[in-house]
């Protein structure tokens, strides 16, 4: 039901999805040029099509990125022009020389002008467009850069649309920021350059105020110490409890009935986060299966579950079940 959720999100205002692309056969292709080529993306795209990363994590190979997508508002052609621009920090001659023919076409008005606008505007305020593109122009670079052709990824990217509410949103950012503690390549992700948490504590002014926004705060120093909360629990833990926890032992813990505070279960891969449909309280969840059926006349098989019982999610439910909580 991905495309008619997006469509329903997007008639209905802001959204904010958390979305997932993995490299051909998962191959491991990315090295730190290609995760930074791709983070510079991100931000590039973003402003392009007008929505907002509120973070984000690139591994070696795939990527996770959490973007808000703004209710759509008329965009005046300077804002066009700028936004075309964006994409093309460095132009070529033939970029230049494209753009001065776009600008004159702007000031006639004329077909060329509605057709250039059309598909301009095609390109943003929409989830799919800007994943497109990402995916896109990233492809062209390394395909480029490492004298290889075809495609890049295994498949279309996945998408999970989210509650718009704080407490689910920094959820679910806190599991994309903790992706690098998962796979070991850091202990704290301040310390891995590739995911947004990094980027806000390094002095991104984009990245702090986006990820202070998931956490409803206006200033990054409030929003951090909130949000470094999540990520690791109270300051009171050992260096040891801040380790990846593996599936095996969170399902014992869920096989005994037991509980486990919300920053350590953020350490273990959760596919709720990735493989759901929407994310959110289960008045949302079942408000977006509504929709989906009454949009599309049909009947989505699986219905709205609550997240195991692992610990406190704040009544966090799924549409669409999976094969397993996490693994």
């Amino acid at each position: 039901m991905r495309q008619a959720r997006i469509k329903i999100a997007a008639e209905a205002g802001e959204a904010v999805y958390h979305c997932m692309s993995r490299s051909v056969n998962g191959e491991r292709l990315f090295d730190d040029q290609a995760k930074e080529i791709l983070r510079r993306q991100f931000w590039q795209v973003a402003e392009y099509c007008g929505v907002d990363i509120l973070t984000y994590a690139v591994l070696s190979n795939h990527f996770h990125v959490l973007v808000k997508v703004p209710q759509k508002a008329p965009v005046s052609d300077a804002e066009l022009l700028r936004r075309y621009e964006v994409l093309y920090p460095h132009p070529t001659r033939y970029e230049t020389a494209r753009l001065e023919v776009i600008k004159r076409e702007l000031a006639a008005d004329g077909p060329e002008a509605k057709n250039w606008r059309r598909r301009q505007l095609a390109l943003m305020g929409d989830i799919s467009p800007f994943m497109k593109l990402v995916k896109l122009r990233f492809s062209i670079w390394y395909n480029q850069a490492h004298r290889r052709f075809g495609t890049l990824w295994a498949e279309r990217f996945k998408s999970v649309l989210l509650e718009p509410r704080s407490w689910v949103i920094a959820t679910v950012a806190a599991y994309i920021d903790l992706n690098s503690v998962r796979a070991g390549l850091a202990e704290d992700p301040k310390d891995y350059r590739f995911c947004g948490y990094a980027e806000a504590v390094a002095g991104s002014a984009a990245a702090r105020q986006n990820l202070a926004s998931v956490i409803g705060a206006s200033k990054w120093d409030p929003a951090q110490a909130a949000y470094r909360l999540m990520l690791f629990g109270t300051a009171a833990e050992t260096h040891e409890n801040r380790a990846a926890i593996t599936p095996e032992v969170l399902e014992s813990v869920v096989a005994a009935g037991g509980r486990l505070p919300l920053a350590t279960v953020l350490r273990c891969r959760l596919r709720y986060f990735s493989d759901g449909a929407v994310l959110g309280s289960r008045v949302f969840v079942e408000e977006q299966l509504v929709a989906y059926r009454l949009q599309t006349g049909r009947r989505e098989r699986n219905g709205t579950r609550l997240l195991p019982s692992i610990t406190d999610w704040g009544e966090l439910a799924a549409l669409r079940g999976v094969r397993r909580a996490f693994g």
